[in-house]
């Protein structure tokens, strides 16, 4: 399993909260550092921002070069033909930052997931079969790649579900972000749904849309 390296924002001395967010395909922890500012947090809430960086692999949809990815993506086909031990082994070490949050003192039902894309298929995968309850998961313009293979834990089994997704997203079509949800629902899941008239990329209206989720899941007070 990688240990990953990756970058910390704390909204607050003695954090008792932590969002662990992951970047998309060819980005890097970096990416999603600015938006922490943004998400109108209340005065005085400690909050510890984890945006870890995925390991550089040969990537075969784009001619095998190497670059930051989480898992190979074999084909761009409507289904995603990907590299499941991989994406598996990602999670896995998601779950390695979160056993670490822990063991420093912040209950695992005051952690949020959140992930773009490749992030947000790995985000899933640990997410939902992690064997302690969390307090969210984020899913942004993403797909459920492991959905025919995900073992799910029963820790999770109410865990409240963000998706959000781009009409005019041409990467990763909305369908995928629809198809998610559905299997979610189809699992006994109550997903909360948004879309938003962008391509693969973040909105304000978005970004607003975060901030309330957090709030209800971190039960922040204004």
């Amino acid at each position: 399993m990688t240990t990953l390296n990756f970058i910390v924002k704390e909204t607050g001395p003695t954090p008792d909260a932590c969002v662990i967010w992951l970047h998309g395909l060819g980005a890097d922890g970096h990416d999603f550092e600015p938006i922490v500012p943004e998400l109108d947090l209340p005065e005085g809430s400690a909050i510890r921002f984890i945006f870890p960086h995925a390991p550089r692999i040969p990537v075969t949809i784009n001619g095998g070069l190497p670059m930051p990815a989480w898992y190979d993506i074999l084909a761009m086909s409507l289904e995603r033909e990907v590299d499941e031990l991989q994406l598996r082994a990602s999670a896995l070490a998601i779950q390695a930052l979160i056993e670490q949050q822990i063991a420093q003192g912040i209950d695992s039902r005051r952690i949020v997931l959140a992930g773009f894309s490749q992030g947000g298929a790995v985000a899933y995968e640990a997410a939902l079969s992690y064997h302690e309850p969390l307090a969210g998961l984020i899913a942004m313009s993403t797909y459920l790649a492991t959905a025919d293979s995900l073992e799910r834990h029963d820790a999770n089994q109410y865990l409240p579900v963000q998706i959000l997704h781009g009409s005019r997203d041409g990467v990763v079509p909305e369908l995928l972000g629809e198809r998610a949800c559905l299997q979610l629902q189809q699992w006994g899941f109550v997903p909360e749904y948004h879309s938003y008239p962008m391509e693969h990329s973040v909105c304000a209206a978005e970004i607003a849309d975060i901030s309330r989720f957090l709030h209800r899941c971190l039960q922040l007070q204004d």
